[in-house]
């Protein structure tokens, strides 16, 4: 689960994410390579391990272990959910400096497949995956600061809601009043998850070396309680990958990476198999201290886990893991508001949302959304459900980006690739993702074919939005009468709001939802404004 925060969604014209922000004049004028931080070999193995390693670890287990039916099965899926992300990772490795641009999937699909492929993954990721991973990870948050409270049953619905949406809340506050903020407490909170997981593993190698490892024996291993199906088994792997989402974090930042025809893949195969070990050995403590039955009924797995083994000190764990969730939370709205900013400067959704606060440069507006779509989501789902969810239409993303490597293949052949795989690590990852889409869509029908409608969705959108540029007048004028309210609402800039004649003349040479250019802003912040 990603929780580092991200350089990449921030586009080259942006604000920077790093520190306290400065004038938007002065960012204007400095050159790309001036907004980035270049990343060496050690940065790179650090961040991207970082960034995998998050809250979904304290999440997931349950989910493994309830769909695979044994302990040794659960095990098992966790180190192939680890080969798999190396397998996606180094297909990505290929896309990222083949096409050199920072963006991630949203830059390749789009450079691959054309615009409204590019729109549909921002769409899905927009509505879709970052909301439904802050309301997981909001949710978690909120049972981990509960369980201790209702030791013997699981806290209430309404309070583990209302306390969910107050930290989202908060959160949401500290993004919109500062970067400077915002990144401190991604800086401090971070600590919370590598001093449980240390905690963890440390205590479950002890436990072992005790000789308490009966139900890691094989013939306990591999007793299963019931018959794992096909579609078990891929509802067992979606629950794991969640927590393996953000392999393909360097992809994001493959222009700030130091050399990266070497050190991209180096940092892949460091960094896939240590978040494999620290997964896999902290689900082998878990089961040093819990027999399968505890564990699934346990509600919060490493408070369940602490209290067993850790005594006066067991307090550690709920307070651990509630700051880990708790930077994931700031993590994930800071880098959800810079896509939806990202993809409002590109043209692809409304300009309100590339709009930043006067003072604060921060993006209010699209940090709203984020939390008003998370709110919405939070009340709909229990937390299982909405991990099928949001792995699901994350691994349709991720294939639709690897077929994108055999149709360039294809198409351009003698392009220059710095590095190229072998075509069958792209048909084997293809391969495993066709059976766990079509297996979790034959096991979770509704959850599935909810996100697949609300991804079509973007269809119209799209043609409506962003492909029909010349707008009756009166349309013009709506755009630019709501845009001008929420510019009075946040305090935000692009400053001017011009008459819908000028933004008829405008959307002629550019993307119809823009409503000023970057020269318009600089002039106006040069006026004082």
């Amino acid at each position: 689960m990603p929780s580092c925060l991200s350089h990449a969604l921030v586009p080259q014209s942006a604000p920077s994410t790093e520190g306290e922000a400065a004038p938007a004049q002065s960012k204007a004028e400095q050159s790309p390579r001036q907004l980035f931080t270049f990343f060496s070999l050690t940065a790179a193995v650090l961040s991207f391990a970082g960034n995998i390693i998050g809250s979904g670890i304290f999440i997931s287990p349950k989910g493994v272990l309830e769909h695979a039916g044994s302990v040794g099965l659960a095990l098992i899926i966790w180190v192939l959910g680890g080969g798999v992300a190396a397998l996606g990772s180094l297909c990505y490795a290929e896309l990222g400096v083949t096409i050199p641009k920072s963006g991630g999937d949203y830059s390749y699909v789009t450079e691959i497949f054309g615009g409204l492929a590019g729109f549909l993954l921002l769409w899905s990721a927009v509505l879709i995956m970052y909301p439904t991973s802050l309301a997981v990870i909001a949710l978690t948050f909120s049972n981990y600061v509960l369980q201790p409270v209702f030791p013997n049953c699981i806290p209430p619905y309404n309070a583990s809601r209302i306390l969910s949406m107050v930290c989202l809340l908060l959160l949401t506050w500290v993004n919109s009043s500062s970067v400077r903020w915002a990144t401190r407490i991604q800086d401090i909170f971070t600590a919370g998850k590598l001093l449980a997981l240390t905690l963890i593993i440390v205590v479950g190698f002890i436990q072992i070396f005790k000789g308490n490892y009966k139900e890691l024996t094989p013939s306990n291993a591999f007793r299963f309680w019931m018959t794992p199906s096909v579609g078990h088994l891929a509802l067992a792997f979606l629950q794991g990958s969640f927590a393996f989402s953000g392999w393909n974090f360097l992809n994001y930042v493959t222009e700030e990476l130091v050399d990266p025809r070497r050190n991209l893949p180096r940092a892949i195969f460091i960094s896939i198999p240590l978040v494999t070990f620290v997964y896999t050995f902290t689900n082998i403590a878990y089961f040093t201290a819990m027999s399968p039955h505890e564990l699934l009924s346990s509600n919060a797995v490493a408070v369940t886990f602490g209290e067993k083994l850790l005594g006066y000190f067991s307090w550690v764990m709920p307070v651990s893991v509630a700051l880990s969730t708790f930077g994931g939370i700031n993590g994930y709205l800071f880098t959800s508001s810079r896509l939806c900013f990202s993809g409002a400067r590109e043209g692809h959704l409304p300009s309100l949302l590339a709009m930043i606060h006067v003072k604060n440069c921060t993006p209010i507006p699209a940090l709203l959304i984020c939390c008003l779509a998370t709110l919405i989501i939070m009340l709909v789902g229990d937390t299982y459900t909405l991990i099928n969810y949001v792995s699901f239409i994350n691994y349709l993303c991720y294939g639709v980006t690897i077929i994108g490597l055999i149709v360039l293949r294809w198409r351009k052949p003698k392009i220059f690739r710095p590095i190229k795989v072998n075509l069958l690590i792209p048909i084997t990852y293809l391969a495993f993702w066709a059976f766990l889409l079509v297996f979790s869509l034959y096991s979770e029908p509704i959850v599935c074919g909810v996100g697949l409608i609300i991804i079509l969705t973007g269809v119209p959108v799209f043609f409506l939005g962003v492909y029909w540029r010349n707008k009756p007048k009166c349309v013009n004028r709506l755009i630019e009468s709501l845009t001008c309210w929420g510019q009075k609402l946040c305090f935000v800039v692009y400053p001017q709001c011009g008459s819908a004649e000028e933004e008829h003349s405008h959307s002629s040479s550019s993307h119809s939802w823009r409503l000023v250019s970057d020269t318009a802003v600089r002039k106006s912040h040069q006026r004082g404004l």
